[in-house]
């Protein structure tokens, strides 16, 4: 290692110190040259992930992606986004853990859905209604009864609002399709829709590099 300033390679370490983030040592540095300090990062050589999509392509994965789709699933709740940047890291912390180069689109959504169970209830329900493809309101409703009968929240979290099982409830007009009436199911949970999903977040685009 070469000094910034004149290029001298005699230094020595003034300070060591880890970061919050607990991903890299920060060390201050002088050089004995030239009498400037600077500091330097080590960190560990990570070894690149690999998605492998349901169409059997392979993606580098993208945490950038990961938390965009958790950031769409919390739409107008009240979710910090430093609470969603500690889920992507401890769900790719996760994946390297299993010391496999490779991991499949499923693995990544489970890991995900698993967090936002944790954080936010109605973002869950809306990430599980995109990730495993809801077809129909009674999906909606089988997903939302299960976590009513599920242990108490965790603290600070609300539970579900009655105004959602009176959705699941209320009898529609017949004269609407399935697709209509999913349609007004998840305008009714805040959830924005387009002609694809439910939500306007396609199945992996949560989860995916592409």
């Amino acid at each position: 290692m070469i000094c910034p300033y004149c290029d001298g390679s005699d230094h020595r370490v003034m300070e060591s110190r880890v970061p919050d983030t607990k991903d890299a040592i920060r060390r201050r540095r002088e050089c004995q040259t030239c009498g400037r300090r600077f500091t330097t990062y080590e960190r560990v050589e990570e070894m690149p992930l690999i998605v492998i999509k349901s169409n059997g392509d392979r993606v580098p994965f993208d945490r950038d992606k990961l938390l965009s789709g958790l950031q769409r699933a919390c739409h107008k709740r009240p979710v910090p986004t430093a609470h969603l940047e500690a889920a992507v890291r401890d769900i790719e912390v996760s994946l390297r853990n299993r010391l496999k180069q490779e991991v499949t689109s499923n693995a990544i959504g489970e890991l995900a859905l698993r967090r936002l169970k944790d954080v936010d209830t109605v973002a869950y329900v809306r990430f599980a209604s995109v990730y495993r493809q809801f077809e129909d309101t009674d999906e909606f409703a089988d997903e939302l009864h299960r976590l009513e009968r599920e242990p108490p929240l965790p603290r600070g979290q609300r539970p579900l609002d009655e105004h959602m099982f009176e959705l699941l409830t209320e009898p529609l007009p017949v004269e609407r399709s399935p697709r209509r009436r999913l349609r007004a199911l998840a305008g009714g949970l805040g959830v924005e829709d387009d002609a694809t999903t439910p939500n306007g977040l396609k199945p992996e685009e949560a989860t995916d590099g592409d």
